[in-house]
């Protein structure tokens, strides 16, 4: 099986299979055309392949008859932000994010720094597939590609959202590990910048990733142990590009994916003045969003998974906060986009407004058991599986069924969810409940019908 994954979140493959620099030019001439011959921003993670495909991305986008601004290895948030900075059409991220090193991928922007919204990469998906894209003149093509860093901004932007002086006078020591991703231009310089003492880890943009860069328990070792052997307060991991973001405690206990958006909601609610906002996720996400949401009547508006449906949301229902159970935040009032880094602000202040340690404030948020479970398979397979998990249904006798995005089924004492990644050819399959048997029942009732 050769993976390449084209759809509404953008097109991803591995490098030297599938994903290749004909595809990577023949998708940026059609961003170039869809978006129109304006000027479009380029960043990068830092895998291997990255300036191949920065090259190949230039050279469609030129063609199209745009103007290319190179931001170089660069977050995508920050990217993002950059965007509606610099007035420009969109643009393009080089990153397959938590994918490991032999993949990559092309994530589109568009004019307001957000993912296309399914309508406008249905949209771009035909521009692609029909191959008529524009085509500048000889004359008319730009001889010079701008460079520039966006960083700095960055950091302004977050820098204005927190109190940072409530924050430099905590005088926190906080460990970081960037897995030598994008967020290593980033995160070190905005803790820095917070007046915390810097414990970073893998920082080096020239060095391989040392682990998978996606910031869960299991490739939050090398965390653990340097929050314990410096005494951090802190321990933050970040995926490749800066979307998601993973937590250690001061004790060394590394925490779920699940509860980097959980404390970040208890966070903004336990803030808000008398308003209730709504809190926009997945319907993967964990329940425990809802029990925050009910201790401050607020409520939460579930989409399908994928950044692009929680951006939306946000902007529709005028959201207080967004994100997924990968780690991902997204903070309205800085950009209605992930951010790790804004995650990071937030709870920082937090402990430096309160006094509290990190975990003080998660000791008392609702905890589920949650089991994730992924089956490879062909590609071509995936529709026709699922609709066989759909005829099962009616059998399961649930109390709730969501058809949203691929089956999921609740009962009072838990739910299980079956869907198609976004980003791989497979099938995703995670069950939550209060307690591991039933976790464990519901996880087995998924995976005897994948068989």
């Amino acid at each position: 099986m050769k993976p390449l994954k084209i759809g509404i979140t953008g097109v991803r493959g591995i490098v030297g299979e599938t994903f290749t620099p004909e595809l990577a030019i023949a998708f940026a001439q059609a961003v170039g055309t869809y978006l129109g011959a304006g000027r479009i921003l380029v960043c990068r993670d830092t895998r291997p392949s990255g300036p191949m495909v920065r090259s190949a991305v230039m050279a469609g986008l030129l063609a199209a008859g745009c103007e290319a601004i190179d931001l170089g290895v660069c977050p995508t948030p920050t990217m993002q932000l950059a965007v509606r900075r610099l007035s420009a059409a969109g643009g393009v991220s080089i990153t397959a994010g938590h994918n490991p090193s032999q993949w990559n991928a092309l994530k589109f922007v568009r004019g307001d720094g957000l993912y296309l919204n399914t309508r406008q990469a249905e949209e771009l998906l035909d521009i692609y597939h029909q191959g008529e894209f524009e085509k500048a003149e000889w004359n008319e093509i730009r001889t010079h590609i701008e460079t520039q860093d966006a960083i700095e901004r960055h950091i302004e932007v977050l820098r204005n959202a927190f109190d940072v002086e409530a924050i430099r006078a905590r005088k926190l020591t906080v460990a970081v590990d960037c897995c030598n991703g994008a967020c290593s231009v980033l995160s070190p310089r905005w803790l820095a910048e917070l007046g915390c003492t810097v414990l970073a880890i893998n920082d080096d943009v020239t060095a391989p990733f040392p682990h998978d860069p996606e910031p869960k328990r299991e490739t939050m070792a090398q965390l653990r142990a340097i929050v314990k052997a410096g005494r951090a307060d802190i321990g933050f991991a970040h995926d490749a590009d800066g979307e998601r973001l993973g937590i250690v405690t001061e004790a060394g206990e590394p925490l779920s994916e699940e509860m980097t958006l959980a404390l970040a909601t208890d966070i903004k609610l336990s803030g808000l003045s008398r308003t209730p906002g709504a809190v926009v996720t997945n319907v993967s996400t964990t329940q425990t969003i809802e029990r925050i949401a009910e201790r401050y009547h607020s409520n939460v508006i579930r989409v399908p998974v994928g950044a692009a449906y929680i951006s939306e949301a946000i902007l529709e229902h005028n959201a207080v906060i967004g994100g997924e159970g990968n780690g991902a935040v997204a903070i309205p009032e800085i950009h209605a986009a992930n951010d790790s880094a804004a995650a990071i602000g937030l709870i920082l202040e937090q402990m430096a407004k309160t006094g509290k340690r990190v975990s003080e404030l998660v000791a008392d948020l609702p905890r589920y058991v949650m089991l994730k479970h992924y089956v490879q398979i062909e590609p071509h397979l995936l529709f026709s599986v699922l609709n066989e998990i759909r005829e099962e249904v009616e059998k399961a006798d649930a109390d709730e069924v969501d058809l949203s995005d691929g089956v999921k089924l609740s009962w009072p004492d838990g739910w299980v969810h079956i869907r198609a990644s976004n980003t791989e050819s497979m099938i995703r399959v995670i069950a939550e409940a209060e307690g591991e048997k039933r976790a464990g029942e519901l996880m087995d009732w998924a995976l005897d019908r994948l068989k």
